[in-house]
C-alpha cells in the first residue's frame, strides 16, 4: 500500500457528501429547536451518536490507545471530549435560537483561522508565516463584519448579539480541541470518536437537567430531527471523515471547510426562507479568502500532486 494519500473519484464524492451533510446541520438544528429546548437538543444529538458509535466501536473490540496512556493523555482526552462535543453543541443550540442557520454555518469557517495562532504556540513545526498571518487578518475582518453591525438581522430580540457570541465561542471550542487532539498519543479513530461522545454525555445530560428540567415530550417530527442530527452529521459523517483522512489525507479533508458555509446559506435561504443580506456574502468571501491564503502552500501541493491512474 502506498504511504502517500491517494485521491480518487470516490474521494471527491465523499468530500462533497460531507460538505452537504455538515452544511445542512444548522438548518436541521433550527427545525428541531421548534419542538425541543436547546440543551436537550444537544443531549439528544450526542446521545444518539454515542449509542451508534459505541456499538461500532464494540464490534471492533473496544480498542482505543495503542499503548498504555499516562495521566496527561487521559486529561487531554477528557478535555477534548468536553470541548469538541458537549460545550460547543450546547452553545450552538442555545445561540441558534437567536441567529439564523446561515450565520452559524458561515461562522464555522472561522475555525481554520482560529487554529492558526493556537498552532503557532502549541504545535511544533506550525509556525506563523507572513502568508498565514495575512490570511488570518483578512479572515478575521470577515468575522468582525459577521458579528457586528447588521451582518444578519435574523431576529429583533435583544439576545441576538448574545447568540452571535455563543456561536463564535463554539467555533473557538472546536479550534482549541483540534489542537489538543494533535497532542494525543496514537489512538484508534473510531474508539476516539465514540469516547469523545461518551465524555460529552457525562456533561451535557446533567447540564440539560439542571438548566431546563426534565426533557420535554417530543412529537414525531421533532424526534426525527433530533435522531437525524445524532445519527447522520454527528456519527455517520465522523466515520466518513476518518475514511477520507486515512485515504486522501488531512489537507484534502480541509476542503470541506469551504463547502459548509456555502451549503448552510443555501439551505437556510431555500428551506427556511432566511434573509441573505449583502454583509453576509462579504463576510463569507473574506473568511474563505483568508482560509485559502493561509492554506495556500498545502493546497498548492495537494492540487499539483500527480493523481493515481485509474
Amino acid at each position: 500500500m502506498s504511504q502517500h494519500p491517494q485521491i480518487t473519484p470516490s474521494s471527491w464524492i465523499m468530500i462533497a457528501l460531507l460538505g452537504v451533510t455538515w452544511g445542512g446541520t444548522f438548518m436541521v438544528m433550527e427545525l428541531a429547536l421548534r419542538g425541543i429546548t436547546p440543551f436537550w437538543l444537544a443531549s439528544g444529538r450526542i446521545g444518539f451518536a454515542a449509542i451508534l458509535l459505541t456499538i461500532i466501536w464494540g464490534l471492533r473490540g473496544f480498542k482505543l490507545f495503542h499503548d498504555t496512556p499516562d495521566r496527561k493523555a487521559i486529561h487531554a482526552l477528557i478535555f477534548v471530549g468536553l470541548f469538541s462535543t458537549a460545550v460547543p453543541f450546547m452553545l450552538l443550540s442555545w445561540g441558534q435560537q437567536y441567529v439564523t442557520s446561515g450565520f452559524t454555518g458561515v461562522s464555522m469557517a472561522a475555525i481554520a483561522l482560529m487554529v492558526l495562532p493556537l498552532a503557532h504556540f502549541f504545535v511544533p513545526g506550525e509556525r506563523m508565516t507572513w502568508r498565514r498571518g495575512l490570511g488570518m487578518c483578512i479572515g478575521f475582518v470577515g468575522v468582525y463584519m459577521l458579528i457586528g453591525g447588521t451582518a444578519l438581522d435574523s431576529s429583533g430580540e435583544n439576545r441576538e448579539w448574545a447568540g452571535r457570541i455563543a456561536v463564535l465561542l463554539a467555533t473557538l471550542c472546536y479550534a482549541v480541541s483540534s489542537i489538543v487532539v494533535r497532542r494525543l498519543p496514537a489512538i484508534e479513530s473510531v474508539g476516539l470518536a465514540a469516547t469523545l461522545l461518551l465524555i460529552g454525555c457525562v456533561m451535557v445530560f446533567p447540564a440539560a437537567l439542571v438548566t431546563e428540567g426534565l426533557p420535554p415530550s417530543l412529537d414525531a417530527e421533532t424526534l426525527f430531527w433530533v435522531a437525524l442530527l445524532g445519527l447522520v452529521p454527528t456519527a455517520a459523517a465522523n466515520l466518513l471523515r476518518v475514511v477520507v483522512i486515512r485515504t486522501a489525507g488531512p489537507v484534502f479533508m480541509s476542503l470541506v471547510n469551504y463547502q459548509v458555509p456555502i451549503w448552510s446559506v443555501v439551505f437556510g435561504a431555500w428551506i427556511l426562507s432566511e434573509d441573505l443580506p449583502a454583509t453576509l456574502f462579504t463576510s463569507l468571501a473574506l473568511i474563505l479568502s483568508g482560509v485559502a491564503l493561509s492554506q495556500y502552500g498545502a493546497l498548492k501541493r495537494l492540487f499539483s500532486r500527480p493523481r493515481r491512474s485509474l
